[in-house]
């Protein structure tokens, strides 16, 4: 059992390196040369029936089927109708699945246990609590309107944001809106249309995320995450409460050669797991995913606190490339600096994300 959860350990950092290793080689264009070097030899060795599968797999779960559509629209201030959208739930039945899972599992046992160990009830309802702040701002980034671009407020979009030249040049075009290009706005592939301040298309909520429901999803990332880190924590204080109220600590067990040992930590960790192996995993689950939300968390906090989109971050830092030597570019190419020119402190980034202007009540007001 140990090797296993040495085993499963090692997997876990791995995981996690591979990650930010991901992260950082993304910025060049060596990861591009090995996924298509990789994707050649797979293509020679997969039969060609199983790569149609996975082909259709992948374009049913990360791309669209068109339909109509109500959004609520926050430049509007009511819900207007789509000409088209993404019908594909499968990420978001997911994601209510494994949280409805966690949270039967909490109810059934850990509530239960922890009753009987008189914990404070606050405590044990408190990822209730945050269970329903998260579903509730979840509904919203999903049904809000991130931004959608059209031909109607086209031109108001065009005098949100000042253009750089560098990343956002004043007259490009979008080639499959045919429409003027606002800067920090990009197309989205999956949903088909351009985002105003357009950051990422998140398969979880199934929408992308934009000027209009950043605050929405910020606010719901923040409580997933406090979720996950509180339901650890109780966990973990149910665990170390039975082992301290049973003195397993000071016990003694016969080891493999017959010898007398001392309980370690290695010995209650096994111990714990064989008598309550759905509380041990689920405790390890919601500490990996408290770790993997957190650290996303942080990134996403340093991006609003700096007014940058993830879409900027991705392919805003020039400086940093222009210095690696993988970099393939022409010798007379001149290395273009990005410079987040919309930062313009603290307090004014956040508050553009949260209580994001809307000039098409200004207009409306002259």
């Amino acid at each position: 059992m140990m090797d296993f959860l040495i085993l499963f350990l090692f997997y876990l950092v791995f995981m996690l390196v591979s990650v930010v290793m991901v992260c950082i080689c993304s910025k060049t264009n060596r990861l591009k040369g090995l996924v298509q070097g990789g994707a050649q030899i797979c293509s020679c060795i997969i039969p060609e029936c199983i790569q149609r599968a996975v082909r259709k797999l992948l374009h049913y779960l990360f791309h669209t089927r068109y339909r109509k559509l109500l959004w609520f629209s926050a430049w509007e201030g009511c819900w207007v109708q789509s000409l088209s959208t993404h019908g594909n739930h499968a990420f978001i039945i997911l994601h209510l699945v494994l949280q409805g899972t966690v949270y039967t599992e909490y109810t059934w046992e850990i509530f239960g246990y922890c009753q009987e160990l008189e914990f404070s009830l606050y405590y044990l309802l408190l990822p209730y609590l945050l269970l329903i702040i998260c579903l509730i701002f979840f509904t919203l980034t999903c049904l809000t309107n991130p931004g959608t671009i059209t031909k109607e407020n086209e031109l108001l979009f065009l005098q949100v944001y000042e253009f750089d030249e560098v990343m956002f040049p004043k007259n490009a075009r979008c080639s499959t809106c045919d429409l003027r290009k606002p800067a920090r706005s990009k197309h989205c592939s999956v949903c088909n249309w351009c985002v105003h301040r357009f950051d990422h298309h998140c398969v979880w909520v199934n929408t992308c995320i934009g000027a209009w429901n950043t605050r929405y999803f910020l606010i719901y990332l923040l409580t997933l995450t406090a979720s996950a880190a509180v339901m650890a924590i109780i966990s973990t204080m149910f665990l170390v409460r039975l082992v301290t109220m049973s003195d397993l600590y000071q016990e003694t067990y016969i080891d493999d050669l017959g010898h007398s040992q001392a309980v370690d930590t290695a010995f209650l960790i096994q111990y714990l797991f064989l008598t309550f192996p759905r509380i041990v995993f689920l405790l390890g689950f919601v500490m990996v995913l408290s770790f993997l939300l957190g650290g996303y968390l942080c990134f996403a906090l340093y991006l609003a606190a700096t007014n940058q989109t993830t879409n900027e971050w991705y392919k805003g830092d020039w400086a940093w490339c222009q210095l690696c030597p993988v970099v393939v570019r022409p010798p007379s190419a001149e290395p273009q600096i990005y410079q987040n020119i919309h930062s313009h402190g603290l307090w004014s980034n956040l508050r553009e994300i949260f209580l994001p202007a809307v000039p098409y009540y200004e207009r409306k007001k002259k």
